[in-house]
């Protein structure tokens, strides 16, 4: 069978130049949605520090929400490029049917959750030690009764963005990122404050202009998918409900999923463990602040490991080992040098990068803010160099189909050491700043864990990609 232009690609292009290209465009996207996700923030927090507050607390809840759909979205790519790479054209586009009813399903669940739950979970979330507790509690829930609602858009957005990505088709996977992103940020100051002869909603107008973005995604995904994505083209003919696939879909999407959620689990217990300080407005806001600007520095790591699991199971799929070692290794040299990078940003930069999100209303607390803020960023940053690898060692198990390994990473991380270590830090040192230090000390625990899965995974399944061809 003749392969397409970008199938060859994925197949014979220079490793050094393939990684690249792949991956920059999504790399780009990335960058735009944590610039997104940053301003957002940066717009509540000048409306009202109270309003940075609340939807740092219904932040957990999304966070599910995208785990589910990114999660299940890790799942169908991976089988989709193993599929592509093995020359199995409909059956990857039959997969993709399932994938579509896999994340309807997930829309369908959390549609529920924002009609009926959002208030009794915000009862649970939101901590009476706060100040202005009432007033937070009530924000969050608006804020999380609409994104959880109207979540269609997040689900089909991610699931046409990674059907673009598994057959290479990276920019216009960046363009649909790139459109619901634009859309958000233009319309965020406009909905939250009131401008252009809008009502001034605040959280609501936040809420509603991150939805809006959502569906613009997922229509321009659809649309360049029918039209510019031939191998993956959704037509009728191929859709039959299939369990082969979609358990093929759920071994990897079911861990990733579980990995991602992982992250609300660890969020709710940290915002849980801060508000119980003096200080607990502005600790609980340093933590979101950190994950908006870290995400500066993670989200093109991110998009850089997409760009390597379509790379890693194309090749994996066609039993090229020595093609799936060089994508590793130019993958671990971009990850790596991404985050040196942010390190000495965070390390040099600190009282500038806090700065962004000072409050006009109320100066004390953005002082309150900066200053611990400051230390946080200090301490934190120590964990990027072995995220770098932890993160790319991830995707390789993702693209082979073994997404359980980095489910039992991100559980060794979040759950079973920087949560316990977190809480004996307070416990031993009483201070916030002493509590930052879990971070460090998981990502190190981590990093040995990983290094320990992905010797297994080269012996099992890497280096006998090659013994059929020997025995031949």
């Amino acid at each position: 069978m003749v392969q397409n232009e970008r199938s060859r690609m994925l197949g014979e292009m220079d490793m050094k130049k393939l990684v690249p290209k792949v991956s920059l465009p999504i790399m780009v996207s990335m960058i735009v949605q944590a610039l997104y996700n940053v301003v957002d923030s940066i717009f509540v927090a000048r409306y009202n520090p109270n309003a940075l507050t609340a939807v740092s607390l219904a932040y957990p809840v999304q966070m599910l929400m995208i785990a589910l759909s990114v999660g299940m979205a890790v799942g169908i790519g991976s089988l989709l490029s193993r599929k592509m790479g093995a020359g199995q054209r409909q059956e990857a586009r039959r997969a993709a049917w399932n994938g579509m009813l896999i994340e309807g399903a997930g829309c369908l669940i959390f549609m529920v959750i924002g009609l009926f739950f959002a208030p009794s979970i915000l009862r649970l979330l939101v901590s009476e030690n706060l100040q202005n507790a009432d007033s937070i509690r009530e924000m969050s829930t608006t804020y999380l009764t609409i994104v959880t609602t109207f979540s269609q858009g997040v689900f089909m957005a991610v699931l046409f963005e990674r059907m673009l990505q598994a057959t290479g088709n990276t920019v216009n996977s960046m363009l649909t990122q790139l459109a619901g992103a634009i859309t958000n940020i233009i319309l965020d100051p406009i909905m939250i404050f009131g401008l252009l002869g809008f009502p001034a909603l605040g959280v609501a107008g936040a809420a509603v202009a991150t939805v809006i973005g959502q569906y613009v995604s997922a229509g321009l995904g659809f649309f360049l998918n029918q039209r510019r994505n031939p191998e993956l083209k959704l037509k009728l003919e191929d859709f039959a409900l299939d369990a082969a696939l979609i358990g093929a879909i759920m071994a990897v999407g079911l861990p990733s999923t579980v990995m991602q959620a992982i992250g609300s689990v660890m969020n709710v217990g940290m915002n849980g463990l801060l508000s119980s300080f003096a200080q607990g407005n502005a600790a609980v806001n340093v933590l979101n602040v950190y994950f908006k600007l870290q995400s500066f520095v993670f989200m093109p790591v991110f998009g850089l490991g997409s760009g390597m699991i379509a790379i890693v199971g194309y090749n994996y799929g066609a039993r090229n080992r020595q093609r799936v070692y060089q994508a590793i290794q130019v993958a671990l040299t971009w990850a790596a040098g991404i985050m040196l990078v942010g390190m000495l940003i965070f390390q040099l930069f600190p009282d500038l990068l806090m700065s962004i999100f000072d409050s006009d209303a109320e100066p004390e607390v953005a002082r309150q803010m900066r200053e611990m803020g400051v230390v946080a960023l200090r301490i934190i940053s120590w964990n990027f160099l072995p995220a770098a690898i932890g993160i790319t060692l991830s995707n390789v198990f993702q693209a082979v189909g073994k997404g359980v390994y980095s489910m039992m990473m991100s559980i060794c991380r979040q759950l079973l050491v920087l949560l316990p270590v977190a809480y004996l830090l307070k416990a031993v040192f009483g201070t916030v700043d002493a509590v930052w230090w879990c971070f460090v000390i998981a990502e190190g625990v981590s990093l040995v864990m990983c290094l320990l899965l992905y010797r297994r995974c080269d012996r099992m399944m890497l280096k006998p990609l090659d013994l059929p061809q020997a025995d031949a």
